[in-house]
């Protein structure tokens, strides 16, 4: 072999081990760097869309890089098969609705055992659960001003149909009974019927208009506190309200569907109570920044209460400033009620 064959070998060669490491080098400097957080909601639903929007609103705000993942269906199962996947390609930080509170338990364990944060949002997870925060409504709180606010429109007296949602849904009894109590605080006020157990709006609309069918004009306020119930009431008793000569049958619901909002602008129905699911988004992936940059939580578990607001035809298209006035505050009061500085600091 040639000096001159040589050394053409010996250049391949070394063009080869170039090549070779720049395909080792080459796919983390051209793929996409990864987020910084993950916001995971379980499914398109209302809900979750402005807890997006809180999230979105997070990450441009202050420059973090938040990935939103939408689940295909409300499940534990779906929730874990979903993060466990981010979780492989190398995401740290999540944000996550415990779809069910006590299944949740193992997910959060598995990313506390892998050196991830994850903080709950939207609900809170079963005791012991290896997350420092959840971001949620406190529900005994939203239900009781909901409550206060129908007796007040009733003028202190008056003959409630209670309306409640999923009965296997752990934040229902919590809400019957916030009702039960503040109304057994008004003597010449009465919940004469109960309904429950409605996943739908079309099941919520059936029961309801059989309660009032039968109740006749024994009715004269309805608080619903789920989304699908709140609805389908504001539908019906829009249509029943705008009748001629019908007397008006007072309402509070929960939540801001468009449809409520728009009977509220229309003083066709009196109230809804916002809850802050822009917060849960924003509060929660705010946690997790914080958390990435070795901030550390003050106990072992801290619920954070994203507040609510009462939504009334004075305030039906200026809410959501409030909302988000609330929101900032919160967030501001982070490091000071909540988190402690990094180690270094």
């Amino acid at each position: 072999m040639t000096r001159n064959n040589i050394l053409l070998l010996s250049i391949l060669a070394l063009l080869g081990l170039i090549l070779s490491a720049i395909k080792l080098v080459q796919p983390r400097r051209a793929g996409p760097a990864l987020e910084s957080i993950v916001l995971y909601e379980p499914l398109p639903h209302p809900y979750c869309t402005a807890v997006g929007q809180g999230g979105a609103a997070f990450a441009k705000e202050h420059g973090v890089g938040v990935r939103i993942v939408v689940g295909q269906e409300s499940t534990q199962a779906n929730v874990n098969a979903n993060i466990e996947s981010l979780f492989t390609e190398g995401y740290k930080a999540f944000a996550i609705y415990p779809v069910d509170p006590a299944g949740s338990k193992g997910l959060f364990s598995r990313l506390h055992n892998a050196r991830c944060f994850a903080v709950a949002y939207g609900a809170q997870p079963a005791a012991g659960t290896a997350t420092p925060f959840a971001v949620a409504t406190d529900t005994r709180r939203a239900a009781t001003r909901a409550a206060e606010k129908l007796v007040e429109l009733l003028g202190g007296r008056g003959r409630i149909l209670n309306v409640l949602e999923s009965m296997t849904d752990a934040n229902t009894p919590i809400r019957q009974a916030a009702i039960e109590a503040v109304v057994a605080k008004y003597p010449q006020v009465r919940i004469i019927q109960t309904i429950g157990d409605m996943t739908t709006e079309q099941q919520a609309r059936e029961k309801i208009e059989s309660a009032l069918v039968a109740r006749g004009d024994e009715v004269d306020g309805v608080i619903c506190t789920g989304y699908t119930t709140t609805v389908a009431a504001a539908v019906l008793l829009s249509e029943h309200n705008r009748k001629a000569g019908a007397k008006f049958i007072h309402f509070v619901g929960i939540d801001t569907d468009e449809r409520v909002l728009a009977a509220i602008r229309d003083g066709l129905v009196d109230a809804t109570l916002a809850q802050n699911p822009y917060g849960h988004g924003y509060i929660s992936c705010a946690l997790l920044d914080l958390l990435l940059k070795e901030w550390r939580p003050r106990a072992d578990y801290q619920f954070i209460d994203s507040g609510c607001l009462a939504v009334t035809k004075a305030n039906v298209d200026s809410f959501q400033e409030s909302i988000e006035r609330m929101t900032r505050t919160i967030v501001f009061e982070l490091k000071t009620k909540y988190l402690r500085p990094p180690k270094s600091s």
